[in-house]
């Protein structure tokens, strides 16, 4: 990272975004960490326990469209602030009525959505403040806050195990509305946004291949990222037979390995293409969760592959992140939140099938097989793309697809 990218854009701003990121994507998958006292205490089976950690991040998709069309309209600055008022409130009431039932955690579960809604905010208010050329680099390095899913494994379970679960929820809160005195004080709303063109604005993007392509590789990435740091705890867990504490401690060291590789994607992209860094990827990812679904014979090679494969999969988060802002320079805040709700949709579907499989099966190989077969389709899409895009080299307005 050169001294230009400093001068560039606005550190302050780039600072506060990650933050504000970090620590709305902890309060976003919290339920994951937390899912294996929840399904104690509620008796949830492990088709149960997956819908459970999954409904969180569904919510989160659908609530990325809504504030992605926010930012165009109000911008990113009024639009984040509002979101985190709203989870921290949401937060507060939880803990005092204190839900006793698998119903009563769907709404929960809609709260938490709002926090993983977050991508759509923090990324628009950082790329409307660098250049093409860096955009990459910047989209990485605010996107590294998705390791507050880490934070969430790392402590979540030996709070629970203290304090329970519920209380949890509440402690969530105070880091929060520490963050959003800290965003006050230092993010400025960018000097360039997209026009407000509000609903009507996603009709062309919807219209658009490009923009189904984005949508479908961010499924792929950024949905095995955050459905699996939802759910390694509770697989380590049933798998291994570690205790919640130790899963959660194996789960956060894994996810922060995906999560701050995520700026080098970016970087990467920058330099060699994004389509380009993302056949790499995603060719590497098939290969990974193919031997974990074909099994391995140790808890010791299991870590290792889950952690190269989320560090795979941080680096691609990062490269597609790249091809958003110089594709559709304009749409950046919709595309934002159609992306973002992609990766949502992919986020909810991985623990659903992991936990469908498991109680069908008693076991998880065939729903890896079935992860790895999807990057597979990743990769042909990405070498497509970069076909495509390489006729049209005029549309990437000055940046490298």
């Amino acid at each position: 990272m050169d001294r230009a990218f400093f001068k560039a854009g606005h550190l302050p701003t780039l600072i506060a975004a990650f933050l504000y990121f970090d620590l709305s994507f902890m309060v976003w998958v919290l339920l994951g960490p937390l899912g294996i006292a929840i399904s104690h205490t509620l008796h949830l089976n492990a088709s149960q326990k997956g819908l459970l950690v999954a409904m969180p991040v569904l919510a989160g998709a659908g609530f990325r469209v809504a504030l992605g069309t926010c930012v165009d309209i109000f911008g990113a600055r009024r639009t984040a602030i509002a979101a985190q008022i709203v989870v921290i409130w949401g937060l507060v009431i939880t803990w005092l009525l204190a839900p006793s039932t698998y119903e009563a955690m769907f709404p929960v579960a809609l709260l938490l959505g709002v926090a993983g809604a977050s991508f759509a905010v923090a990324l628009p208010l950082v790329s409307g403040w660098y250049p093409p050329q860096y955009q990459g680099t910047a989209l990485g390095i605010a996107g590294a806050g998705n390791s507050g899913t880490a934070l969430a494994a790392l402590v979540a379970p030996a709070l629970a195990a203290k304090f329970g679960w519920v209380n949890v929820l509440g402690l969530a809160a105070l880091p929060l509305t520490m963050v959003l005195f800290t965003f006050l004080a230092l993010a400025k709303e960018p000097p360039r946004r997209g026009p407000p063109g509000g609903l009507r604005a996603w009709l062309p993007l919807l219209r658009s291949g490009d923009a189904w392509t984005l949508m479908g590789m961010y499924a792929v990435t950024f949905g095995g990222f955050v459905g699996l740091a939802s759910f390694l705890t509770i697989y380590f867990n049933d798998q291994y037979g570690l205790q919640p504490a130790t899963a959660g401690l194996c789960t956060a060291t894994i996810v922060f390995a995906g999560s701050f590789v995520r700026p080098l994607g970016g970087a990467l992209a920058d330099r060699i293409g994004g389509t380009s860094a993302l056949s790499i990827l995603f060719g590497a990812a098939c290969i990974i969760y193919l031997s974990i679904g074909v099994g391995l014979p140790s808890l010791s090679l299991a870590l290792a592959a889950f952690f190269i494969g989320m560090m795979i999969l941080g680096l691609a988060n990062g490269a597609v992140f790249q091809l958003v802002p110089v594709c559709f320079p304009q749409s950046v805040g919709i595309l934002t939140g159609l992306v973002g709700m992609s990766g949502g949709i992919g986020g909810f579907c991985l623990p659903v099938l992991l936990g469908t499989v498991r109680h069908a099966t008693g076991k998880y190989g065939t729903a890896f097989l079935l992860f790895s077969a999807i990057t597979l389709l990743g990769l042909a899409a990405s070498l497509l793309a970069r076909i495509r895009w390489a006729k049209t080299r005029d549309l990437v307005a000055g940046g490298r697809a």
